[in-house]
């Protein structure tokens, strides 16, 4: 008999391992507005400290794929705790430097990095170790739990880290590593073995890895998904980017123009939250089809509130429906991928779905140059469009059926 959803609170393992992941996306929010404030105060310059942004995004990809084949060929639990320890040393290190008045932009950059690279090797290994500590039927419900958990510690960890930057420069970088100190405890409680008995691979890492695109590109239904969720992430992103620019061009105070993120934030909370009930009255199909076709509508609006912060609201009702797609595509992906693929189907479908997001700034700002704002707003929200009519043609996502 299968649990019901509200009783995955019961289930210790994924409270632990849940917890854990918070502390983790806490410490990882307070970065990521701490660092561009340490390099500002370092060197005065804007462009740096988005230098430095963008080789944390760049490390992260780059480690994603390798992390995926090392989680389904080592022991989940000690990557985890692995990863907990060498992010607590580095920001451990990184806060004293601070406090001492010995940080320099090279110990920043390394930092970064190291933390990239351990986020990535983290993330993999948890997502992937659901499958073992969760019943087949919560798992749409355990991955819309970890939904919620993104997006309230996205606007949770920002103020925290300004304030802690406001009363010393060092202070959110002991903070990091007291969180990153909380989840090591965590991950050290848990007691069920995170992946299923495994025979040793032939073949080495290059070989496991290809076994992970061809389990992804072979199976029609995630395939079909990658090259929708590809072009939403895109639109997304560049809708964001041109708010942001077209606020920015117009003399909005920075603080208004930083509510951009917070409304699309506060959109994706509640979308997770909503998202088990919607998943019980919509079947996947259903939710791929109404988020690409709802969002292409939304996105269309934001061109007409261009010039104000309420261009994001439209953004953030499509984004609403994301958290909801997205528990339901990974639960089924986590039922049908077997335990010892989970880590390198999970690595690949998030850096083929996400990595082209990377281009988004770029090709929001040529567009807006070519054209002007609405016109790159309506640009991307046809690009959502074009996802929208393959979701509604697809056999792969018409024909899916439930995951035994």
């Amino acid at each position: 008999m299968t649990l019901a959803p509200e009783q995955l609170w019961r289930n210790r393992e994924f409270n632990l391992l849940w917890v854990s992941q918070s502390l983790s996306d806490v410490g990882n929010a307070i970065s990521a507005l701490a660092v561009p404030l340490l390099v500002l105060a370092l060197t005065g310059s804007p462009v740096q400290a988005g230098l430095v942004g963008t080789i944390g995004l760049v490390a992260t990809v780059v480690c994603r794929l390798p992390a995926g084949v090392l989680v389904d060929r080592a022991d989940r639990r000690r990557i985890m705790l692995s990863c907990d320890a060498i992010r607590l040393v580095a920001y451990l290190a990184l806060g004293v430097a601070v406090l001492q008045g010995r940080a320099t932009l090279t110990l920043v950059v390394a930092v970064v990095v190291i933390g990239a690279a351990a986020n990535a090797f983290f993330g993999t290994a948890e997502h992937s170790s659901l499958r073992t500590i969760v019943r087949r039927g919560q798992l749409p419900a355990a991955v819309a739990r970890n939904e919620a958990r993104s997006y309230a510690t996205s606007l949770a960890g920002p103020p925290v880290g300004g304030l802690l930057f406001g009363l010393g420069r060092s202070l959110p970088f002991f903070g990091d590593a007291v969180t990153f100190l909380a989840s090591f405890a965590g991950i050290w409680l848990i007691r069920r073995p995170l992946q299923q008995a495994r025979d040793i691979e032939p073949g080495g890492h290059a070989a496991a890895l290809a076994e992970g695109f061809r389990f992804v590109f072979g199976d029609p239904f995630l395939r079909a998904v990658l090259f929708i969720a590809a072009p939403l992430n895109l639109a997304i992103h560049g809708i964001i980017f041109t708010i942001i620019v077209t606020l920015q061009r117009d003399g909005v105070p920075p603080a208004i123009i930083g509510g951009v993120e917070t409304v699309v934030a506060v959109g994706g909370l509640l979308g997770a939250l909503a998202a088990p009930a919607l998943q019980r009255r919509l079947p996947l199909p259903a939710l791929i089809r109404g988020i690409c076709w709802t969002a292409a509508l939304l996105m269309s609006a934001s061109a007409l509130l261009i010039h104000s912060v309420a261009a994001a609201v439209p953004v953030a009702l499509a984004v609403f429906l994301g958290p909801a797609s997205n528990a339901a595509l990974f639960g089924h992906q986590a039922a049908i991928t077997p335990d010892r693929l989970q880590g390198r189907v999970v690595s690949v479908i998030i850096v083929v779905a996400t990595s082209v997001a990377a281009a988004a700034p770029l090709l929001a700002g040529a567009l807006i140059t070519l054209w002007n704002p609405p016109m790159s707003v309506l640009a991307f929200a046809a690009t959502v469009g074009g996802a929208a009519v393959a979701a509604t043609t697809s056999s792969g996502i018409r024909e899916v059926r439930p995951a035994p």
